[in-house]
């Protein structure tokens, strides 16, 4: 059976008329969002295809939070995402009189870190 799906490719199944095996009729693309300790903002981190929600936080589970500290996890499937267009982009346009509202404008750090050296405290 001929598969973009690497996994189905690993079961090395005979296309049979019975028993056919669709690739993308039982699998939802699932969006993953972890939290690494309470309090803290949820991250995403990638996907997981599964066919429902249980199955998509268990997929999750083993893949995103196997290595670091994980107090949750989240997933939502990927169509439920809503964005704007590529057409709306001019939205997010900056208005060069507001640079008081871009914290790069601001060199505190750069004050800081000279105080440090100074009194060596680095």
């Amino acid at each position: 059976m001929n598969s973009l799906d690497p996994r189905v490719q690993r079961l090395n199944m005979a296309a049979d008329t019975d028993n056919e095996l669709h690739t993308n009729s039982h699998l939802i693309t699932w969006e993953v969002f972890h939290q690494e300790k309470r309090g803290k903002q949820v991250v995403h981190v990638g996907i997981v295809h599964a066919p429902n929600p249980e199955m998509a936080l268990i997929l999750a589970k083993e893949q995103y939070a196997r290595r670091g500290k994980t107090t949750n996890l989240w997933v939502a499937k990927t169509a439920d995402v809503y964005t704007f267009s590529t057409g709306d982009d001019d939205m997010f346009a900056t208005i060069p009189e507001k640079t008081f509202r871009d914290p790069a404008s601001y060199k505190v750090r750069d004050r800081i870190e000279k105080f440090q050296q100074q009194n060596n405290l680095v």
